[in-house]
């Protein structure tokens, strides 16, 4: 059996390395976060696989597709076309739904054209995205977008005091204009002083052409009341203007439940082909659970052939933990986790093999119980003949590995090595930073706080949460536990969204661009840029990418991309700056011998011996490093961030100004972490504690539960299985919980404090 074999991987942190990757084997990479996991497993394996694959089509479909750059590798042996399961949500838009995005949506269609009675169709009718199926007040949404009266109008101003609450309809704007220069309204007389016969013809007139307008007029234009206007401008799909004006439509613009379909985005006559009497809309309204069940108890044999790979689909589903999920739920609202389970799911049933499959993070977003189940479709995937490679911090998966490989021995520069190769036996008794985690043994911690003042949640009602209350305790260390889906995250959302002092922080990217970086998002870009230019004597504006000091060839970029007709775009580093971003006389200009593009290739944990007499850029540099970040360069753009990374940048922030008497709300903390770094974290949540804060975690981390004051375990199980509190108080007490599926994994996982 041939290897995948890399010779001379130096991409990004890698140092020149070697490896044999065995084939149709599970191999998992291990290492700290940053260690250089995957700028060898994505950035070089994955990627070389799609440029390879890419450039067997014509120039014509290669140009159609994603572009890759050759990876900075000498070359790599025996590689298969490649499966890339990240951790992406899958995001889509409103018509994108799970049954949709997973290919179940179509075997439930043909089901419904078949022995549905009334016959209302073939299977394409039953789509909310065919015009001959879908609700045409809705088009198919099932929502409809309603304009607030109240956000878009102020009563008590007239038209010249600007009484059209929203930027482009101004007095002085062209739109406003159309309002005061129509001759229909008196424009100093306040609008809570129109008669009902003003505000119907400012509100809803049609587009009218006007009898005598003024001479301001213009001589082609239409009258059209606020409302048509506004809708025509800003709520049809696809207009330009949507995205300059997003705040503001958001404000102004609120959606309901479309009132033809009441939700259901088909026509009314689709809805009344029933089987069961259920229409196709009530059947994906049904978790997958009891979507099971229903077909369970149709007995017709023509329906058979259609029903069993729907079965065989919706069973994957629900083993693999997403029972409580719905075929009509909008894939934008999926975690990452959950996208990347459907994922799985898609190819578990492929009857393709002979391929690599690059799984990220399967763990994510799992609770240990729902990890079981995860293994035994990689090991599936496997098994059909397939190479399996895993990224991955968590024990319970790096247990099933064949083969295991190690990069290390530390992050970013200190990383890149590849520093264990072998059996997950051989792993245990290995000088890694992971052998050693792996035997560590765990306990609960000994000094629990005892906590005397609670934050108090009563009567929560949400998804599967039916009157629920449960207490915090103040100024302690909370982690909520459950399986994925339990209710956890509708506990805490519905619980603290409008509660004061609460901050929450998660792994949604900040919004930031390839010109955006740790320095400027910690607000201390412009201390460096003062300090070159006091230095040098030199404009502040020449230090900045952004501005004048941007090299004229790629404007700041750092890169050019070319294109050449037929064949795909590609990106280079642009040969004026060589990837700097700055123009040549910038360059020259240097503090303590470095230039500013230096500075920004300079690691957090270097650039704070180089600002060591600048207190406050080396303070925001420590509360970085103090997350487990130090090996991050300054310069880094935050778009290319990992969701735990992103977290702990934004936890840095806040631990720069001491806040105090907040409630902090962390989801999924240890996301991306090894376990050697997770107690950096901890000692940043007791910081946090230190200074009178409440810490919250939703957490599956079996180390981050022994390290808990409280515990708040949720289910037992998901969906309707779950929403109801198992236990809260200390965490020795969870294990007597006979219920709880975490006090099974806990009592696996603890050993008994001396």
């Amino acid at each position: 059996m041939s290897d995948i074999r890399i010779y001379g991987a130096n991409q990004n942190n890698l140092k020149n390395i070697d490896v044999a990757i065995p084939k149709h084997q599970l191999t998992v990479f291990t290492g700290r976060s940053g260690s250089g996991k995957s700028s060898l497993v994505f950035n070089t394996i994955a990627a070389e696989s799609e440029r390879l694959l890419n450039e067997t089509y014509s120039s014509y479909i290669q140009h159609q597709l994603t572009h890759y750059a050759k990876p900075n590798v000498d070359h790599i042996e025996n590689l298969s076309v490649a499966m890339i399961i990240n951790q992406k949500r899958l995001g889509g838009n409103s018509r994108s739904t799970v049954g949709t995005i997973s290919d179940i949506y179509a075997s439930v269609r043909l089901l419904w054209s078949r022995i549905g009675k009334p016959f209302v169709g073939y299977s394409d009718v039953f789509s909310f995205n065919n015009p001959t199926g879908m609700c045409p007040i809705c088009e198919g949404l099932g929502y409809v977008d309603d304009i607030d009266i109240n956000e878009l109008i102020d009563f008590d101003k007239s038209l010249n005091e600007g009484a059209i609450n929203f930027p482009s309809f101004a007095p002085t704007s062209w739109r406003g204009k159309r309002y005061l220069y129509s001759g229909l309204f008196d424009n100093d007389k306040k609008l809570k002083d129109y008669t009902k016969e003003e505000m119907d013809t400012f509100l809803y007139t049609e587009p009218v052409k006007l009898k005598n307008p003024p001479a301001e007029w213009p001589k082609t234009a239409e009258f059209e009341g606020l409302i048509h206007r506004f809708r025509r401008s800003f709520l049809l799909q696809n207009n330009f203007e949507k995205n300059r004006f997003i705040k503001d439509i958001e404000r102004v613009v609120t959606s309901r439940r479309c009132p033809s379909c009441n939700g259901k985005r088909l026509n009314e006559n689709v809805l009344r082909c029933k089987i069961n009497g259920l229409s196709i809309a009530d059947f994906t309204a049904l978790p997958i659970e009891k979507a099971l069940s229903f077909l369970d108890q149709i007995k017709d044999d023509t329906a058979e052939i259609i029903m069993k790979p729907l079965r065989a689909q919706l069973e994957a589903m629900n083993y693999i933990g997403l029972q409580y999920l719905t075929l009509d739920r909008e894939t934008p609202t999926l975690s990452g986790g959950e996208s990347q389970r459907i994922k799985l799911i898609r190819h578990l049933n492929s009857p393709l093999t002979d391929l690599i499959y690059i799984i990220d993070e399967p763990s994510v977003g799992l609770h240990p119980e729902d990890i079981e189940k995860i293994n035994d479709i990689m090991c599936a995937i496997r098994d059909k003949g397939n190479t399996v490679l895993i990224v991955e911090h968590d024990p319970d998966v790096i247990k099933i590995a064949d083969h295991i490989i190690d990069i290390g021995p530390g992050a970013g520069k200190n990383g890149g090595n590849i520093t264990f190769t072998g059996s997950y036996k051989e792993l245990l008794i290995s000088d890694t930073a992971t052998g050693h985690a792996l035997r560590r043994e765990h306990h609960f911690k000994t000094d629990v706080r005892q906590p005397n003042q609670f934050i108090q949640l009563k009567n929560i009602s949400r998804n599967n949460l039916q009157d629920v209350s449960v207490s915090f305790p103040k100024h302690a260390l909370s982690v909520v536990t459950g399986v994925a889906g339990s209710g956890k995250s509708s506990l805490i959302q519905a619980g603290f969204e409008h509660r004061e002092k609460t901050i929450f922080i998660d792994q949604k990217p900040v919004h930031a661009s390839n010109r955006s970086n740790l320095l400027t998002y910690m607000d201390i870009f412009d201390d460096v840029r003062s300090l070159f230019s006091k230095k040098t004597g030199m404009k502040k504006s020449l230090f900045s990418y952004n501005s004048e000091g941007a090299c004229p060839n790629c404007g700041g970029k750092g890169y050019l991309k070319v294109e050449l007709a037929f064949m795909p775009d590609f990106s280079q580093a642009c040969e004026v700056c060589h990837g700097t971003r700055y123009k040549p006389e910038v360059l020259k200009a240097t503090v303590k011998g470095y230039s500013i593009a230096d500075v920004l290739a300079l690691t957090v944990d270097e650039a704070d011996r180089f600002f060591d007499h600048d207190e406050n850029i080396t303070h925001h540099l420590h509360t970085i490093a103090a997350t487990g970040l130090g090996y991050m360069t300054l310069g880094q753009s935050l778009d290319t961030l990992s969701g735990g990374e992103i977290q702990r940048v934004k936890l840095s922030k806040y631990l720069t100004d001491k806040v105090t008497e907040h409630i902090f709300i962390f989801d999924e903390p240890t996301t991306g972490l090894h376990e050697d770094d997770i107690p950096t974290l901890l000692d940043r949540f007791e910081q946090l504690i230190d200074e009178k804060n409440t810490v919250i975690l939703v957490e599956h981390n079996l180390t981050m539960m022994t390290n808990a004051d409280w515990m708040i375990d949720v289910g037992p199980g998901a969906g309707l299985n779950g929403g109801h509190i198992l236990y809260s108080g200390p965490p020795q007490g969870l294990l007597d919980v006979e219920s709880s599926v975490t006090a099974r994994h806990l009592k696996r996982y603890i050993k008994p404090s001396l």
